[in-house]
């Protein structure tokens, strides 16, 4: 329990930092999280990532699949390498680049993501680092049982896709959830809160039921 709620510390201080000044732009979202991994060895696993988030007018419903090469290291690190693409409402694509480590500092989970953006609709190529922390607490003694789980995302923009466009402090992601491990699948039930920031203009938020499946072959 201490670890978790040490993680919940971090986590409201990474909401502090992120709280907006001006009125929220709120809305319900649903998203649902299928993936399908496999091995290749005892350290090396390829995974296709999907994602649905459906939400309701006038906002664009969210599609992407990614496909993800992941090695772990002798220290337990995680490395990954990725390529996505996304489609946002009818105009909208997005293609990206992903490197990603994963890391853990005794109760606390980390997870560092490096992109490059190429939007269809803008003219420059956008850079985003992407920094999780999040903890995880058993709620059964089975490996496989039931554990409560949190994490949250910080969004910092260090080149906009589109010429003068925000940089910095873009987004924060929070989650809270279940999760177990069902033979071949991984279930992941909960709340995900996504908030959009945005200088001079109200913070977009969704709110959403998430539903994350993954299959392992």
């Amino acid at each position: 329990m201490r670890c978790f709620r040490t993680a919940l510390v971090a986590v409201g201080f990474m909401l502090a930092l992120a709280s907006p000044v001006l009125a929220q732009d709120e809305a319900g979202e649903l998203w649902f999280n299928p993936a399908f991994e496999t091995s290749l060895d005892d350290r090396t696993t390829v995974e296709l990532e999907t994602a649905q988030r459906l939400r309701s007018d006038p906002r664009n419903d969210t599609f992407f699949a990614r496909l993800w090469l992941k090695r772990e290291d002798s220290q337990g690190r995680d490395w990954n390498v990725g390529i996505e693409q996304n489609w946002t409402g009818p105009d909208e694509r997005e293609v990206r680049l992903l490197q990603q480590v994963g890391y853990d500092w005794g109760p606390l989970e980390f997870r560092t993501r490096l992109e490059q953006r190429f939007v269809n609709v803008d003219p420059q190529t956008g850079w985003r680092i992407r920094q999780r922390l999040g903890s995880t607490l058993p709620l059964t003694g089975d490996a496989d049982g039931w554990a409560l789980t949190g994490n949250a995302e910080l969004f910092v923009t260090l080149r906009s896709t589109e010429p003068g466009g925000q940089t910095g402090l873009t987004g924060l992601r929070t989650f809270v959830g279940f999760e177990r491990g069902l033979g071949r699948y991984d279930v992941s039930l909960g709340y995900l809160r996504q908030q959009d920031i945005r200088d001079n203009s109200e913070d977009r938020i969704g709110h959403a039921p998430y539903i994350g499946v993954t299959v392992d072959f």
